[in-house]
């Protein structure tokens, strides 16, 4: 019998080819639906895109009309009279304090806000710990407005033992030296600020705990590990991603709290090495109480502040960005 005559079986297609067939496929199995969600999407994030470039455009041609007027230091000057003629103003004193204020509320809260979460997640029994959860929520729904008037009607005044007695244990550091006077300070904001994130911090590292590999935390278990050993080990190391995430969140909250920290703090241009002495300001604090008595050159130059607020934003989700990026491999997310 002639080999030739005898039927071939059809070549077996590549992996190539087999993925170029799949995805011709699936291009021609596009339903309509599909065509118009993926386009509505696309078009969100770049008109996302354009309104972000649109509001840095306006803030930087609206801050360039004063800029160049400016008698003083932007950066440096410790004075804001933007509205004299002419103007000397700077950012000094405002970019201290908004960064002293939110670095003082995150080591504060985030971590309380993840020893709740943890508490809520592998320790509290189900009863006990959706109410405890439910109570956070509405927290976070609770308008900034109430927290100031809380924290000027409730808890500045009874910070007063509290200072005193950071001063007479810590007060050689010179950051908790305190002489006496209302509370009225940086450290007041930042523990208001501290009770304003807290919410935000815990709900969202809670839901991220939750997704922690169940497996992992059995395989620990059944090596003979405690429950805060399971944690260390397989909770935590997959939810730090998220933990970073739901700071910078709270951070954001921090750094453009605006009638809280007016309603709390005794501003004033000049800064203090101790956190216990009046003084200071941040930069929404500034813009809301100058911005109604301001006229057109002082208005741009509270753009101008507004402008560095926001790059100073744009340059910490950057870095948080990056920090997960970098610790993605460890996050637990591909478990």
């Amino acid at each position: 019998m002639d080999i030739s005559t005898q039927p071939t079986a059809p070549p077996k297609p590549t992996d190539r080819s087999a993925g170029a067939t799949r995805t011709r496929a699936a291009r021609g199995a596009t339903r309509p639906g599909d065509r118009i969600f993926l386009g509505l999407s696309r078009g969100s994030g770049i008109l996302l895109l354009v309104i972000m470039a649109a509001i840095a455009a306006f803030l930087a041609y609206r801050a360039s009309l004063v800029l160049s007027k400016d008698e003083g230091n932007f950066l440096t000057t410790f004075e804001w009279d933007a509205n004299a003629t002419p103007p000397v103003f700077g950012i000094a004193v405002l970019a201290f304090g908004t960064i002293v204020s939110s670095v003082v509320a995150m080591a504060i809260a985030v971590p309380v806000a993840v020893g709740i979460a943890l508490f809520l997640t592998h320790y509290a029994p189900r009863r006990l710990g959706g109410p405890i959860a439910y109570v956070i929520d509405l927290l976070a729904a609770v308008p900034s407005i109430v927290y100031g008037l809380w924290g000027a009607l409730v808890l500045v005044p009874n910070l007063t033992g509290f200072y005193g007695r950071l001063d007479r244990y810590f007060g050689w550091t010179g950051i908790f030296e305190w002489q006496g006077g209302a509370p009225r300070t940086l450290l007041a904001v930042g523990i208001l600020l501290a009770i304003m994130i807290l919410p935000i911090v815990t709900n969202v590292s809670r839901e991220v705990f939750r997704q922690a590999p169940l497996m992992h935390q059995e395989a620990a278990l059944a090596l003979g590990a405690t429950r805060w050993e399971v944690i260390r080990m397989s909770v935590l190391p997959f939810g730090r991603s998220g933990v970073i995430s739901a700071s910078m969140l709270g951070l954001g909250r921090a750094l453009g709290e605006t009638m809280a920290v007016a309603t709390v703090l005794s501003p004033s241009f000049f800064i203090n090495a101790s956190l216990l002495d009046p003084g200071g300001g941040t930069f929404a604090q500034n813009i809301a109480a100058k911005f109604s008595e301001a006229s057109e050159q002082g208005r741009d130059a509270l753009i101008a502040s507004g402008l560095v607020l926001f790059v100073i934003t744009l340059i910490v989700n950057g870095a948080a960005r990056a920090i997960i990026a970098r610790r993605k491999e460890y996050s637990g997310a591909n478990a």
